[in-house]
């Protein structure tokens, strides 16, 4: 079994953690500064708190899950220690930002093991992934044995040493870009007057639609603030493959604007939140 040091957790990062607990594992993490919401949720997982230096001292591995505009920070604060086990990059940032943060950590005399999560808080089985690659990711993998959350290798066909990430970069393009790009559309037809007409015609061609467009009015005033950055990733990932960035530096601007909405009340039905965001987009 072993001790397991966590940065920060977040609604994901503390369930992540959890998986950890409930394969045996110490997972520790830092409370200093961190909210009642965040506290509630590492005492939820069994975290166990602590300095952050004792963190660091008593942890073989590390990992990072924070949102991606933080990751290189996180990094440096760690690297600033001296941490000289295994440090876990798990956020959703491009392959240009992972090679920035490894090569702060070992530098420092850290292995870097690339990772990127793709699904819900792994609450239950089935759902969500940890992909990972680099020479210790097989040590990182075994971690997650017998949890919620499935580890699997993240293998490039060139032997890629950011292949988690660039995983996590192209699914989040689709998934999260798409939902900006239906939120854009259906405010285009608000603005022009023409709503009610596209609803009817969703209804008879695309009958998801309209369901799907309002839960992602729901997220992006939840989360909005946190894809803004990873928007930003998947734009830089885009235009160093080659191909135009524009399609997710627009969904960065769609979810700037979507988070200054007001946030739907907890326990309100699903699309309560659609005119507010609507609104903001316009």
């Amino acid at each position: 079994m072993a001790t397991v040091g966590l940065l920060h957790p977040g609604e994901m990062g503390a369930a992540v953690g959890g998986c950890l607990v409930t394969a045996g594992h110490t997972v520790l993490w830092d409370p200093a500064g961190r909210s009642r919401a965040t506290t509630g949720r590492a005492l939820a997982a069994e975290l166990t708190g602590t300095s952050l230096d004792s963190v660091v001292s008593r942890s073989s591995v590390i990992f990072s899950v924070c949102p991606p505009h933080a990751a290189l920070d996180v990094a440096r604060q760690v690297a600033a220690t001296g941490f000289g086990g295994v440090y876990v990059d798990a956020n959703a940032i491009s392959v240009a930002t992972a090679a920035r943060v490894a090569a702060v950590v070992t530098a420092a005399g850290a292995a870097y093991v690339d990772g990127g999560i793709i699904g819900p808080p792994p609450e239950n089985t089935g759902r969500t992934r940890l992909y990972l690659c680099g020479e210790r990711a097989a040590e990182v993998r075994a971690l997650f044995a017998r949890s919620a959350l499935e580890a699997r290798i993240a293998e490039g066909a060139h032997g890629e040493p950011y292949a988690a990430s660039a995983v996590k970069m192209a699914y989040a393009a689709w998934t999260k870009g798409t939902g900006a790009l239906l939120l854009a559309c259906r405010a285009l037809a608000r603005a022009e007057g023409v709503e009610r007409t596209l609803l009817e015609e969703w209804s008879l061609s695309q009958p998801a639609l309209r369901t799907q467009s309002e839960r992602s009015a729901d997220a992006a005033a939840a989360k909005g603030w946190r894809w803004v950055a990873e928007m930003e990733e998947i734009a830089a990932s885009m235009a160093a493959a080659g191909l135009p960035p524009e399609f997710h530096q627009a969904a960065a601007e769609i979810f700037d604007r979507a988070s200054h909405a007001d946030e739907p009340s907890a326990g309100v039905a699903p699309g309560a939140g659609l005119d507010t965001v609507l609104s903001a987009l316009t």
